[in-house]
């Protein structure tokens, strides 16, 4: 696996199909594998950098002959590389009208304050009026009587429209200080303030409490957030992680998608996402299919 920028000619590549073997290992990952060769490139700018290069090393380990290459950046326009095929996969939490969206994971949001900070609880209402100004002084909320800071997170790392879709929040974001990209700045940040406030994915807060740093992940609407209220929804801070492709992906495309999907490479994402459910379904609706109404029960 290489993780750097390649040519669009570096791109494209070419496969070929042997006999499908059913052996036991291939029925452990729940698809049957060719004999693939070639290379793809995963593009992305956001948390899930960890997760996708576990993924590439352990496709590649399974599929001798293959290569994932990924190219990954701030500034990287992940989207358009498909769309112009000089990239196979996008990661993104945002489908595209133009391109198929298959669902791999879910990131909860976890709302963080200081560990001396006697709020525990809030509602959805009452975060959003936190991060919008609309409450300024923690005393508002029965907490001390000091000013909110709120700690921003750039956009380029994802999880920012996420949690204002989740919250439904419109109005401008509050900043108290620079943006911040990492989620290990921000931890920093409001283990050091007692007035602090933020948001990190879920897996990266229940870590930093498993490593004694000095944060509590806040309830929100009376829910604490978890692995099963993610993936149920009643923990409503939560965004979809999608790998976006062309609208039909070649076969190594495809076998690295059963892959990621599988009971292994879901384990791979376990590391910093929630797995999806496996009655969710794994590719997004299109524009016309969420137009058409369900049938009703018989």
């Amino acid at each position: 696996m290489a993780q750097h920028t390649r040519p669009a000619s570096c791109c494209r590549y070419t496969s070929r199909l042997g006999i499908v073997l059913l052996t036991s290992g291939l029925m452990l990952f729940g698809y049957a594998n060719a004999a693939l060769t070639g290379r793809i490139l995963i593009a992305g700018y956001g948390p899930e950098l960890p997760v996708v290069q576990d993924l590439a090393k352990a496709y590649e380990r399974l599929h001798p002959g293959t290569a994932i290459d990924l190219e990954w950046e701030s500034t990287v326009r992940a989207v358009h590389l498909v769309k112009t095929g000089d990239a196979q996969i996008a990661v993104t939490d945002q489908p595209d009208p133009a391109l198929k969206a298959t669902q791999i994971a879910w990131d909860g949001i976890a709302v963080i304050v200081n560990f001396s900070n006697p709020v525990k609880a809030l509602s959805s209402a009452q975060v959003r009026g936190l991060f919008s100004a609309q409450i300024i002084n923690w005393s508002e909320l029965d907490g001390a009587t000091t000013n909110v800071e709120v700690v921003p997170r750039t956009a380029a790392n994802n999880l920012t429209a996420g949690f204002k879709d989740s919250l439904g929040l419109t109005e401008r974001m509050v900043a108290s200080a620079a943006p911040v990209r990492s989620d290990q700045n921000v931890l920093s940040l409001v283990s050091g303030r007692d007035a602090t406030i933020s948001y990190i994915s879920l897996a990266a807060a229940l870590k930093a409490q498993e490593d004694g740093i000095s944060i509590q992940i806040l309830t929100i609407d009376q829910v604490d957030p978890g692995d099963a209220t993610v993936k149920n929804g009643r923990y409503r801070l939560r965004r979809p992680v999608f790998m976006l492709t062309g609208t039909q992906p070649d076969s190594l495309t495809e076998s690295f998608l059963s892959f990621v999907r599988s009971v292994n490479g879901q384990e791979l994402l376990r590391s910093i996402f929630v797995p999806i459910e496996p009655s969710i379904p794994t590719t997004a609706p299109s524009p016309m299919q969420r137009l058409i109404p369900s049938s009703p029960p018989p």
